[in-house]
């Protein structure tokens, strides 16, 4: 994924408060990197953080992402923190 985070404070807070739901889901964080220059991008639209979390198979993707208590977590500091997201890539096994 790539982001625009516009917040650092709120979404470090975003990041932490996600994690036991990540880890409950069997995912992790496997590269994390603040960007300070994008020499090309696909989309118009600017991205300051690139990440990859892994999980073990894609129903455990989507059982993370449908969970409630993520969900609230998500609203209260993900989306007043990043003004956009950019789908890099999904890869499945």
């Amino acid at each position: 994924m790539g982001l625009m985070v516009v917040d650092e404070g709120m979404y470090g807070q975003y990041r932490r408060a996600m994690a036991p739901y990540l880890q409950r889901h069997g995912g992790s964080f496997r590269y994390d990197f603040k960007i300070a220059e994008t020499l090309f991008s696909e989309t118009p639209e600017p991205i300051n953080r690139v990440f990859v979390i892994a999980f073990p198979d894609k129903a455990a993707n989507d059982a993370f992402l449908a969970d409630p208590e993520y969900l609230k977590v998500r609203e209260a500091f993900y989306k007043p923190s990043v003004a956009r997201a950019t789908t890099l890539g999904v890869f499945g096994g």
